[in-house]
């Protein structure tokens, strides 16, 4: 299937505010093709998903308890790892969220632009780098956990996203001992590490839409 890098030249965005974000992220110097691949350094890709409800809203997934999967029990984006036949990260980004939610977003999806990468800040962490791409879908949208790496879906609206008391602090217990992360918690669930990180990212470029 071929699948689009942006929306026909000249075709109009539907919702208003998808417009604004794909004008905010246009203008942004790295949004321009993909990064440049870290020696030593896997490369992977998620999606961030919005969907053009009466408030915007996120996709999120709920990964699966696995001892195999160090996000194991994570709240995050839909994505993952590059596969050879990935022409593109886009590619990537668009491949995992079909297989993990079901969303194809080469029938439904406008792809808007993209965030910065981000990398792990714990030397225990796997070396990869992840690169967020931003999609638009219309609010018919559904999604589901289609893969056996996915135990939930959920969806977060923007508004509860940029509302200063989801954040807060969550514990975790690393080799070294307990530490605090900043975090959102949403539905009880705390989303943190690189999940935190993107979405903090586009709070503060979606921010007054």
């Amino acid at each position: 299937m071929e699948i689009p890098d942006a929306h026909p030249p000249g075709a109009r965005l539907p919702d208003a505010r998808l417009r604004r974000i794909e004008d905010r992220l246009s203008s942004q110097a790295e949004n321009g093709g993909d990064p440049e691949p870290i020696d030593g350094h896997t490369e992977a890709a998620v999606a961030l998903i919005l969907r053009a409800s009466a408030e915007l809203e996120i996709l999120l997934i709920k990964r699966a308890e696995s001892e195999r999967d160090p996000w194991s029990g994570h709240v995050a984006l839909p994505g993952g790892r590059r596969d050879p036949e990935d022409l593109n990260l886009t590619r990537t980004a668009i491949r995992e969220t079909s297989e993990e939610t079901g969303v194809e977003l080469p029938a439904s999806g406008w792809p808007l632009g993209r965030l910065q990468r981000v990398v792990p800040s714990r030397s225990t962490l796997p070396p990869i780098t992840v690169t967020p791409y931003v999609f638009g879908v219309p609010e018919t949208t559904e999604a589901n956990a289609d893969s056996e790496e996915v135990d939930r879906v959920l969806w977060l609206t923007l508004p509860v996203l940029l509302d200063p008391k989801t954040r807060g602090t969550t514990t975790i217990l690393l080799p070294k001992g307990p530490a605090d992360f900043p975090c959102y918690w949403v539905d009880g669930h705390a989303i943190w590490g690189l999940t935190f990180r993107i979405l903090s990212e586009f709070g503060e470029l979606a921010g007054g839409l």
